[in-house]
């Protein structure tokens, strides 16, 4: 799925990170914190995910949906930023 070792890294780390707030999430839940601190918690893991799905569905945009590099038009790749746009815009 990765398409470089780079990016394989990065969308490794942001899963270790969920990881952790989910953990944190856990944790307070077990040691009944108060509900503000787990509602913001949850909320900090929610944009984590949408951070990780938007920088997913980037990829899948730009390897798999668009020609290979250089065959795209002018027209496919303002198509694919635009859309690539629009959903982080959403996800935020």
């Amino acid at each position: 799925m990765s398409h470089t070792l780079e990016e394989k890294k990065r969308l490794l780390n942001r899963v270790h990170r969920i990881q952790g707030q989910v953990a944190a999430i856990e944790k307070a839940l077990d040691q009944e914190a108060e509900c503000s601190d787990v509602l913001h918690n949850i909320s900090a893991c929610r944009g984590a995910m949408d951070s990780l799905m938007a920088e997913v569905i980037e990829g899948h945009i730009r390897f798999h949906i668009l020609p290979p590099s250089g065959a795209a038009n002018d027209e496919q790749v303002r198509a694919a930023e635009d859309l690539v746009s629009a959903l982080r815009a959403y996800l935020k």
